[in-house]
């Protein structure tokens, strides 16, 4: 079985565009999209409707719940860009989705970590620092009969094995090549490149082979766009792969 793996889109609707022009090359037998679909100051209604038509696999992100959960004026800037775009259908839609989803008997799919969408699977923050956490740290955040964990949230494209041989990869993300937050503490987030990323998995025989892949697209668009929205750390993030700093 091929597994397209694809998170973190955050509106991005030419990035998505680009990959699943990708995809097409790949024939994967399914696609799962991890969360975090629409947030954003690009193109949050038109990458709704794209993704309502497909046959993916979709769970929720943070930011798609977030979404749903509290008014606007409690939003953060990008919840607040994305909302307003939002019909009743798209709502509708961001709010069947699940927190997460198991992929036959031992592929979990989730955002964050199983339990918390807001949590880094993979890294652990100290300070501004950015590390990737312990394999007895990873294995603690979940349960004992998963095989595979394909997460999202980070952005970073990852491939890690845990102390009791549990294989978790994030994909990277689709449409924001890097970013700051605040949560627990500020921190940057950053994969150096402008491209659009997915990963692709081959399993056989209880065998997982991956492959990550960055993709082209028309990214200097996507940044004046960001920059037309008054988002100057999008537009920085969308061009370079690198945070706005200072």
């Amino acid at each position: 079985m091929r597994i397209a793996v694809l998170a973190d889109i955050h509106g991005n609707l030419p990035a998505l565009e680009a990959v699943q022009a990708d995809l097409r090359r790949h024939a994967p037998d399914i696609v799962v999209n991890l969360g975090d679909h629409l947030s954003g100051p690009l193109q949050a209604a038109g990458t709704a409707d794209l993704l309502i038509e497909t046959d993916y696999l979709q769970i929720r992100g943070n930011h798609d719940r977030q979404l749903l959960d509290r008014p606007a004026d409690q939003m953060g800037a990008s919840d607040q860009a994305a909302f307003g775009q939002l019909t009743a259908r798209h709502k509708e839609w961001l709010n069947s989705l699940p927190a997460t989803k198991m992929l036959g008997e031992q592929i979990l799919l989730c955002h964050g970590t199983p339990d918390n969408d807001l949590e880094y699977l993979l890294e652990e923050i100290r300070g501004t620092e950015v590390g990737l956490r312990s394999p007895e740290g990873i294995q603690l955040r979940l349960s004992s009969h998963v095989r595979a964990v394909l997460c999202g949230h980070s952005h970073i494209p990852r491939l890690v094995r845990t102390s009791a041989g549990v294989i978790i990869v994030n994909p990277g993300s689709v449409g924001l090549p890097a970013y700051e937050d605040t949560h627990p503490s500020l921190h940057y987030m950053e994969t150096g490149s402008p491209h659009a990323r997915y990963a692709l998995i081959d399993q056989e025989a209880g065998m997982f082979r991956v492959d990550f892949v960055a993709v082209e697209y028309d990214w200097e668009q996507a940044s004046r766009d960001a920059a037309a929205a008054q988002r100057p750390d999008w537009a920085h993030a969308l061009a370079t792969g690198y945070t706005l700093r200072g």
